[in-house]
């Protein structure tokens, strides 16, 4: 475009803070051009709106700009978009302007010192443009440039297409060095008048491309070496692989010709339409018939390129088609014709089969004598059954109209020309080979029952949709005609509850039979052959499933009747192995059975009374749930998603048997990872403060005092670590019931952990995990393997069941609710509190700063002395926050790790398998890069902003996280705790406690909001027996504590008390 601009120009115009962010656009390539000429340009900016730019030149220096955003309406200056187009456009410019200096110094240092010197301009880095591509804004003159096209005949069958170069009316003598200098943006001499200089001249953009692909074809012919005969340095040949990418670009070329015997044509065409070929199918005057062929004379054929060339019109032909014309160009040289002759044997053939391959290339006409004679009807097939003496004998006949064949005695005749379907003809003779029939002149016949039954059974039915069959009564006779149905039918015994009986059933089959059709199955014979002489086809579904169960049985078939009996867990697996469970029918007792499990009795299972206005709907149902199981001596997985209160409704368990638990001295024991010890006894301390529980940890002789008496114990607490180090003991122990929280921590069944709490004896096992499938199905037979092992078999056998089958089987001893499931029962925002214990090497460095900090503040503990020192008190209660959070915040080259970040860890991983989408608030931020690095490790795409994020990042990174992208998202709590929208969260995890609540609640308020579909659950993260503990419980004493901690200038701090002081740092 030929204007002129510099960066003061366009500050002028746009500003000084539009330039910069159209700095921005332009540096990150935003900005590409659409439409342009040397007084127009259209650009398009791209950002998270694409906004569309337009530079008119209006007078010789002057020109206007526009832009589709809309803040153009709002200011004075042009926006950053404008900004960014006339950079890029004064950028270009600068380039051009080097481009041509460097030119010029070039031939000076020529014309001046030689061509010695030109090995010095080897080492200029800077690259010029290559000649061949079009510019932005063009300023070089275009160049005339014409391409002709002309046979190249190589050998008698092998002609090729070849291509000269005129420039300017200028011939190019030597085309591969043309190409090469063109490609390498050297000058080119064309002749003593004209030299082609890249950065002055070019060519059309239409001409640019064929350039660009001859270059490359010229390229290739100097590495393969291929100087085809007959070329020379003038002609380029054009390979038949690149025929087709070349056509088009041909025929859109401004300057063409095509010279070939003697005409010249001033232009290209190129076709995928019929030939302008006649064929004329007639009868000869003496006998026989002919083909005339006309126009195949005139046709020039390319045999590499699978075209012909007629005029300026190249036509293009499919491989098999050029190929039948060129054997039939051949075969009338050879001849020396135009016609060739037909036989009248040959006429049904070339009807049925040539004319159709003749239409592809041209137009087919066939005489009116001829076609009076042809018959075109479709065929009409009949096959005639019967049976007689043992024999089944079939009769087969092609009819078409009044003309019948019989495919076993075909005859010729003098008839009318026949069109035959031979492909329908041919599929029901094969059908008919199939079947191993025997064959006579008359017909075919079978003499073989295991023969008859799979024709009637397995070909009839294909032929049914290719011929009309017409059998006698006899043959229908040898087909069952009724739907056995075969049945199971499952019901509970009345001796035994924990017994099934199975009974098998089938419609119209007396029941002495049926004992005889189990046995045909178990000899994996096709059919059962009645009294009556019908054949009853065993290879419907229904009777595999039979056949499936019998193969299943724990018992031999030899013992079979028509039912048996079996133990309820082993019939359960049977009823879920199959795939189609239709076979089955339920009788009432069984379905009760079931539903007891599945949905218990509300009578039959109450809730504790102290619990019983805590516990919500669903989680009553999975107490209930758990007594069934309990009741009938099964295990379960209890895979509620997080936060639907699994512990809560174990411990509501634990109530209702407590009484029980102190008559039999047999304790319940928990086990769960290190983090939630304590987290199990803080629960029923607050939920169940009757039950007597202790968690065994510490070291090995702290242990093993606690493990010496336990008979006073309701719940016994310990973890999988200490478990594996004291299996010893516990596997001596024999407990009520044992809860393993957090499941999957024995997914893999060759752990130690795993080996482990399968020695644990109870008389009821129950496992609690909102993933219990994290990587594959095998992780749930390592659950249940453990809590209710008789529900699978061993390892190999359950690797070899489907997923549905695993499904089924273990629906009614697996319960998970989604918070979705349950949405009408819950409020929408639950809010709980994940309570951990410090690690060793935290509550060392937590020990030694909280006896420091006590004893700076015994000094303070008065009004006056509060108020002065209140930074201080506050900074040394933020030490001790950190160190709850990670001691990494301020302790360098802290090796240790923090319980609160493993635990955060671990929710994160139940939250990605669950598909729930987190936010994670800290007003650490260097507590969200510690976060953000173990992410990065784990491979888990985050966002993250504080508040250092700009304003229009902010609101670009929320939208983002809204529309799904990316699972966490982490934030400042003083950053992003107002002015957000993050609906596209239903999980928000407040990593550390503030003194305000209010602050919390903002910062939840940004998930839980107008707009917000899902329930929204917000965990607090505490660390138990430290200064969060204290804060939390002042959180709930004191709403107001805000006004007497953080700063604010409208805030007072004179309300922080003495016992407030004592409270949080424990002091006496």
């Amino acid at each position: 475009m030929n204007i002129r601009v510099n960066k003061k120009m366009i500050e002028e115009m746009c500003g000084s803070v539009s330039l910069k962010r159209g700095e921005a656009f332009y540096r990150s390539n935003k900005v590409s051009f659409e439409e342009h000429d040397s007084n127009y340009c259209q650009a398009v900016v791209s950002g998270i709106e694409d906004f569309y730019v337009k530079v008119e030149k209006i007078e010789s220096s002057r020109f206007i700009a526009t832009c589709t955003c809309p803040k153009l309406g709002s200011f004075q200056k042009d926006c950053q978009h404008i900004a960014a187009v006339l950079l890029s456009i004064h950028e270009h410019q600068l380039k051009e302007t080097e481009s041509v200096n460097r030119i010029e110094k070039k031939s000076e240092l020529k014309a001046t010192k030689g061509p010695t010197n030109d090995w010095l301009t080897l080492f200029d880095d800077k690259q010029v443009r290559k000649s061949v591509q079009q510019r932005y804004f063009e300023n070089r003159t275009i160049l005339d440039i014409e391409f002709k096209c002309s046979p190249i005949i190589l050998s008698k069958n092998n002609q090729m297409i070849g291509i000269e170069l005129r420039v300017e009316g200028t011939a190019v003598n030597n085309i591969s060095h043309f190409l090469e200098n063109l490609n390498e943006n050297r000058e080119i001499v064309l002749s003593d008048t004209l030299i082609f200089n890249p950065n002055l001249y070019c060519f059309d953009r239409e001409s640019d491309v064929i350039l660009q692909q001859l270059a490359q074809v010229s390229h290739d012919h100097s590495i393969n070496s291929q100087s085809e005969a007959g070329s020379s340095s003038n002609i380029l040949l054009l390979p038949p692989s690149l025929w087709l990418r070349f056509m088009p670009l041909l025929s859109n070329a401004q300057h063409i010709k095509l010279e070939y015997d003697g005409k010249i044509f001033d232009q290209i065409q190129f076709t995928n339409n019929l030939l302008p070929l006649h064929f004329s199918f007639s009868k000869k005057e003496t006998h026989g018939y002919q083909l005339w062929i006309l126009g195949l004379n005139d046709l020039l054929v390319f045999q590499a390129y699978h075209s012909v060339l007629l005029e300026d019109t190249f036509y293009h032909i499919e491989a098999d088609d050029f190929r039948r014309l060129l054997e039939l160009k051949q075969m009338l040289d050879q001849a020396g014709s135009t016609h060739l002759p037909i036989t009248k044997e040959q006429v049904g053939f070339f009807l049925e089969k040539v004319v159709p391959g003749l239409r592809k290339l041209g137009v087919v006409e066939i005489s009116k004598e001829i076609s009076a004679q042809m018959v075109k009807t479709p065929l009409t097939a009949k096959l005639f059954l019967d049976r007689v003496k043992n024999r089944l004998l079939a009769g087969l006949e092609f009819q078409y109209e009044n003309i019948v064949i019989n495919p076993l005695d075909e005859k010729q005749t003098n008839g009318p020309l026949l069109f035959r379907d031979k492909e329908k003809e041919a599929e029901i003779l094969e059908l008919m080979n199939k079947s191993l029939f025997s064959t006579t002149d008359g017909g075919y016949f079978i003499h073989n029952e295991e023969l008859e039954y799979e024709f009637l059974y397995n070909i009839v039915p294909k032929l049914h949709k290719l011929v009309q069959i017409y059998a006698t009564t006899a043959v229908r006779n040898r087909v069952f005609r009724g739907n056995p149905s075969p049945k199971i039918r499952v019901k509970v015994q009345k001796e035994r509850t924990n017994w099934l009986e199975f009974k098998f059933e089938m419609d119209g089959i007396p029941e002495q039979h049926i004992r005889e059709i189990l046995q045909a199955l178990e000899e994996k014979r096709k059919y059962y052959r009645l009294k009556e002489g019908a054949l009853l086809s065993l290879e419907t579904k229904e009777f595999e499933e039979i056949n499936r169960f019998l193969h299943a049985l724990p018992v031999q078939s030899d013992d079979l009747e028509a039912g048996l009996n079996l133990p309820f867990v082993q019939g359960f697996q049977l009823l879920n192995d199959g795939e189609d469970n239709r076979i089955f029918t339920f009788e009432d007792s069984f379905q009760q059975f079931i539903d007891e499990i599945s949905h218990p009795p509300k009578a039959d299972y109450k809730v504790p009374q102290r619990l019983d206005t805590v516990l919500r709907n669903y989680q009553k149902h999975g107490f209930r749930w758990m007594k069934s199981l309990a009741k009938h001596g099964f295990g379960g997985i209890l895979a509620d998603d997080m936060g639907l209160g699994k512990t809560l409704q174990s411990i509501s368990f634990i109530v209702s048997e407590l009484k029980e638990i102190r008559e039999k001295e047999k304790a319940i024991l928990v086990v769960c990872p290190s983090s939630l010890t304590y987290n199990w006894l803080s629960e029923l301390i607050k939920f169940a403060p009757e039950v007597e529980a202790i968690v065994i940890d510490g070291n090995k002789q702290e242990r093993s005092h606690l493990q010496q008496d336990v008979s006073a114990i309701d719940v016994i607490i310990t973890s999988y670590p200490l478990l594996r180090k004291d299996v010893a003991w516990y596997e001596k122990q024999l407990f009520h019931t044992v809860f393993f929280d957090e499941a999957q921590a024995f997914k893999n069944p060759i752990t130690q952990t795993a080996r482990a709490v399968k020695r644990i004896k109870a008389e009821h096992k129950f496992a609690l995990t909102g993933t219990p499938v994290e990587n594959s199905i095998e992780e749930l037979w390592s659950i249940f393997h453990v809590v209710f092992p008789e529900l699978f078999q061993g390892l190999k056998e359950y690797s070899h069941l489907s997923r549905k089958t695993v499904a089924r089987r273990s629906r009614p001893f697996l319960l998970r609710r989604v918070k979705e499931d349950v949405l009408e029962e819950l409020p929408q925002k639950l809010e709980r509190i994940e309570a951990v214990e410090l690690m060793p090497d935290q509550k060392k460095l937590y020990a030694a700063y909280l006896a420091k900090l006590r004893h700076d503040t015994l000094k303070h503990l008065d009004k006056d002395t509060i108020r002065k020192n209140r930074i201080k008190i506050l900074a040394g209660i933020t030490r001790l926050r950190q160190i709850c959070c990670h001691p990494s915040l301020f302790v360098e080259g802290y090796k240790g790790k923090s319980a609160k970040f493993e635990q955060l860890m671990k929710i994160l991983k139940e939250a990605k398998h669950s598909g729930r989408r987190v936010l994670i608030f800290s007003q650490f931020t260097k507590m969200l890069d510690l976060i953000g690095n173990e992410l990065a490790i784990q491979e888990t795409p985050f966002f993250y902003l504080d508040g250092q994020t700009p304003s229009e990042e902010r609101v670009d990174l929320c939208n983002r996280f809204n529309a799904g992208e990316r699972e966490v998202f982490l934030i400042s709590l003083k950053a992003g705790g107002t002015g957000l929208n993050v609906t596209g969260a239903d999980t928000v995890i407040l990593y550390d406690i503030w003194w305000n609540p209010a602050v919390e609640e903002q910062a939840t308020a940004r998930a839980h909001r107008m707009g917000q579909t899902k329930v929204v659950e917000v965990i607090k993260l505490i660390t138990t027996g430290t200064v969060e503990e204290k804060m939390n419980e002042l959180q709930d004493k004191k709403r107001d504590l805000v006004s007497e901690l953080i700063e604010s200038s409208n805030q007072s701090s004179s309300s922080l008390t003495e016992e407030d002081i004592r409270d949080i740092l424990k002091i006496e």
